[in-house]
């Protein structure tokens, strides 16, 4: 066996609309034998994983995978029950699982859902060790390899806090985007996207931030409010705690000027013996230590959000209580063991450490680890409560006195901290620390709310709502419109079709496209920018107040979608490319494979289909939301019987784009006035301006705005580059073009045959990694419109031999019927473009269908320098526009 490959989903995706992993393993020898038939395999495998007897398996019923099993089933279905199984012991309850045949008789993928990534990751490969060691008779440790994956899985798991308004936040369905492997999270996207960090938000002031972390400097701050704190100051030498002990007095308190989560903190310090011990301590945190006066009373933490009080906890230090039998090092390894308690913020609670504070509160105490303490005897381990440090918490919220409430508000709000955390420490919370007694001991700029939200004692308190509440107020924005666009052909100019009706509209846009990501007219990011990658850029600007995604194939299957949710989707067409690559082998594949991103549309928003694809009905049986159909035939059964239902429809007519909303027809535009059909000509512009009039109506823009926009939409280097653009050289036209595929080659050719010239000369080429049918079809397509054919190659050969794509596409020439003697090979793009031009006559055109487009603008550009002859204005150079009349091409 062999594992092949590993591919991680971290949102909807082909294979299901919510996260999951696929790995590809190679059975070889063992691809047919069934697991009955390998001595021992079952009975070891449920002995070493006795939890499968609980998985359903097909039959959904429990211990169905068990009678599999017994029946005999493949190491494939046995890795992704292990794997699941695996996942659920380390506390993640996933059900989703599948094994399918992939290719070359042996491999097999398998896909499961997963929570924690490297939780998933790691279980596959455990999975797949285990079925190694049950073939060959190999020992395994699970247990330890169960506790490997578990350090690694704390580290890369969002804490408590962070975890809480995660799901606060999906609650409320705003979207959530985590940036990074660390706890830094988007909420929302674009223009209305906030950051978070734990308890940071993005409005949370940097200056307050770092004040807080000054404690002398936020006691400084506070003493001018009026808020009771402790005296005390900052030092660095041991000798100038006696001089603050001369002035504030016994006990005291030592902490690192700026520490966190109690880590260093000594309090109620009453010998120089027990001071200076913890100096030395609080000095490996930090070279300056804060020497306070010691408040006797409980401990108290008052969560404040946005000014008000949402929770109150006690907070009580680590500590065990004595049974008569077990020594207190005991009692502590027991308590460890108790489920709420993890490392770190891995739960509710953390473990309780032995270290330097804990064995100097056993020593001043007068008790060693050794000891074994009374029946109900409470043995502190530490005089500090944080629960990091082992403490637990009880809600008080409701006891708070209305002066302590006021008190921890103002102290927030002259810091300058919209989510604070106030440790208070008095008699009682419910008594005034003005007439009672007490200090505001600390102001947190991150405070944990875990202990709010999973007190050892009383009522749980949502504070991650009242975080994500004051960054979403009821009523505001979160997200921005979402427009995806996929297809075979088309997107690209549906893509900046949409863009530029949203401009129109005011939206500043965020775009991407097989030709770079852009904000309004700013290109951000260069190149083939069309895979969740690239969404996510434009998600995460702030700028960006409507997203418009051209979403591709190849991003689909191998990360699925870069968003959560769209408002429109768009699926141009299904048409023969990128078959046999990555597992589709067949158009109706490719058509559930784009399919997702029509899946993925809000409820209330639309999915955009073309009546005319023949795969369209696959593609319409997933969609759960609204349907506007778009059709060159307005007597489309489809759309006829979706508008005598009510439903929306785009369509041509009397050469006129129209929009049936529901209830009536009406006009958009004519197709002659929308530059990018040249007339009329360009049938396959046609076909995107209708999706682009759709998409933009379902989204809700005046017609008015579209026809406006589209009137304005050229296929020239500003609005389209890429896509038909015409360049006029001395007395003949060049044309360049993205057609690489049999589709896209039939459209353009069909839409300059009516252009009426000399030659129609081409330079052609089709990426490798199209299969070789494919490339013969796009020869023959050639050699049937061509009067001369230059066949190059693309730099990147994708897996093919120089010079085998160029033998295919001079072979479907011939096919097509063009003479050898009007075929040149020409491997290299610029070269091959130069040649055509260098041998062009009067009122010829030149396409050229690119593999990079910006070097063959260049060569265009310079051999118009080079040459004498001005340019002639041939304006009236007659194209039929395929309704009937005929336009100059311009």
């Amino acid at each position: 066996m062999n594992l092949v490959r590993t591919k991680v989903f971290p949102s909807r995706n082909v294979y299901a609309h919510f996260p999951v992993i696929r790995v590809d393993v190679d059975l070889e020898k063992y691809v047919d034998i069934p697991t009955c038939d390998i001595k021992n395999f079952n009975e070891e495998l449920v002995t070493l994983l006795p939890g499968l007897k609980q998985h359903k398996c097909s039959i959904a019923t429990e211990g169905g995978f068990i009678k599999r099993l017994e029946r005999g089933t493949y190491l494939a279905h046995v890795m992704e029950h292990i794997t699941l199984e695996i996942q659920k012991i380390l506390g993640y309850d996933i059900n989703f699982g599948k094994a399918r045949y992939l290719e070359n008789d042996t491999v097999y993928y398998i896909v499961y859902g997963y929570a924690n990534e490297i939780a998933g990751l790691e279980s596959a490969k455990l999975a797949f060790e285990i079925i190694q060691c049950l073939l060959y008779n190999d020992c395994i440790n699970l247990q330890e390899r169960i506790e490997k994956i578990r350090r690694l899985i704390i580290s890369d798991e969002l804490g408590p806090s962070t975890s809480a308004i995660v799901a606060e936040a999906r609650q409320r369905k705003i979207p959530v985007m985590r940036i990074g492997g660390d706890s830094l999270l988007q909420l929302g996207y674009g223009k209305y996207a906030k950051k978070i960090q734990a308890t940071i938000t993005d409005a949370t002031n940097c200056i307050a931030a770092d004040t807080a972390g000054d404690k002398e400097l936020t006691n400084s701050i506070l003493k001018i409010h009026g808020i009771p704190v402790p005296e005390g100051r900052a030092v660095e030498k041991y000798q100038d705690v006696k001089n603050v002990i001369k002035d504030i007095g016994l006990p005291i308190a030592i902490k690192p000027y700026n520490g966190n989560q109690g880590k260093g903190v000594s309090l109620n310090l009453r010998t120089l013996k027990d001071i200076r011990r913890a100096f030395i301590i609080a000095k490996k945190y930090n070279k300056r230590v804060l020497v306070e006066k010691f408040i006797p009373g409980r401990h108290y933490r008052v969560a404040v959000v946005a000014e008000k009080v949402v929770a109150v906890s006690e907070r009580i230090a680590a500590h065990v209580i004595g049974n008569g039998r077990n020594t207190i090092k005991e009692l502590i390894d027991i308590e460890n063991q108790n489920p709420l308690r993890g490392e770190g913020h891995e739960k509710p609670l953390t473990k309780m450490k032995i270290d330097d504070v804990m064995m100097q509160l056993l020593n001043k105490t007068s008790r060693r680890l050794e000891d074994i303490p009374e029946e109900d005897e409470v043995v502190y381990l530490r005089e500090n409560d944080n629960l990091s440090t082992g403490g637990i918490a009880i809600d008080v919220t409701d006891e708070i006195h209305p002066d302590n409430a006021r008190l921890a508000v103002n102290a927030a709000r002259a810091i300058g901290l919209d989510v604070a955390g106030v440790d208070i420490t008095t008699n009682s919370i419910s008594e005034s620390i003005l007439k009672e007694g007490g200090a505001v001991i600390e102001v947190n700029a991150c405070p944990g709310i875990r202990m709010h939200h999973y007190p050892s004692k009383g009522k749980s308190r949502n504070v991650a709502s009242a975080i994500v509440n004051s960054l979403f107020p009821e009523g505001s924005q979160h997200s921005i419109p979402i427009i995806s666009i996929t297809g075979t052909n088309g997107k690209t100019t549906t893509t900046r079709m949409i863009a530029k009706i949203l401009k129109e509209s005011g939206f500043v846009v965020g775009m991407t496209t097989t030709g770079g990501v852009y904000i309004q007219d700013e290109e951000i990011i260069k190149g083939d920018t069309t895979g969740p990658k690239s969404a996510q850029a434009i998600l995460m600007d702030k700028r960006t107040e409507a997203a418009v995604l051209e979403t591709a194939r190849g991003g689909i299957v191998n990360r699925g979608l870069g968003y959560e949710i769209a408002d429109i989707g768009i699926v141009t067409n299904i048409s023969d490319d990128h078959l046999g690559i990555d597992g589709i082998n067949t158009l109706e594949e490719m058509a559930e494979v784009k399919a997702l991103v029509v899946e993925a549309v809000k409820k209330d928003g639309y999915a955009i289909l073309n009546a005319d694809d023949r795969y369209v009905n696959i593609i319409a049986e997933r969609v759960k939301c609204n349907i506007i159909y778009f059709t060159k035939n307005p007597r489309n059964e489809i759309v006829t019987k979706h508008m005598i239902s009510g439903g929306k429809a785009v369509y041509v007519k009397e050469k006129t784009l129209y929009i049936f909303d529901g209830e009536k027809e009406v006009p958009v535009i004519g197709a002659q006035e929308i530059p990018a059909t040249f007339g009329g000509v360009l049938e396959h512009n046609i076909e995107n301006s209708m999706a682009a009039v759709a998409g933009a109506h379902g989204y809700g823009v005046e017609i008015k705005t579209i026809r406006q926009a589209l009137s304005q939409f050229y296929t020239d280097t500003i609005n389209n580059p890429g896509r038909f653009n015409v360049f006029d050289v001395k007395n003949f036209k060049v044309i360049i073009d993205y057609g690489h595929n049999i589709d896209g080659y039939a459209k353009v050719l069909e839409g300059l045959k009516k252009i009426k010239g000399n030659r129609l000369i081409g330079v052609i080429g089709v990426p490798g990694d199209r299969t070789d049918l494919s490339i013969l079809k796009v020869g023959e397509i050639s050699g049937k419109f061509f009067d001369f054919s230059y066949i190059k190659e693309d730099k990147d050969l994708r897996g093919r031999k120089a010079g085998e794509v160029a033998d295919l596409l001079k072979k479907g020439c011939s096919l097509g019927g063009l003479n050898d003697s009007c075929i040149e090979v020409e491997l290299c793009e610029v070269a091959a473009l130069n040649k055509a031009m260098e041998n062009a006559e009067a009122e010829d055109i030149i396409i050229v269908f690119y593999e990079n487009y910006y070097p063959l603008v260049e060569a265009v550009e310079a051999f118009k320098k080079r040459i004498d002859i001005p340019p002639i204005d041939i304006v009236d150079m007659p194209i039929a526009d395929g309704i009937g009349n005929v336009s100059p091409l311009i």
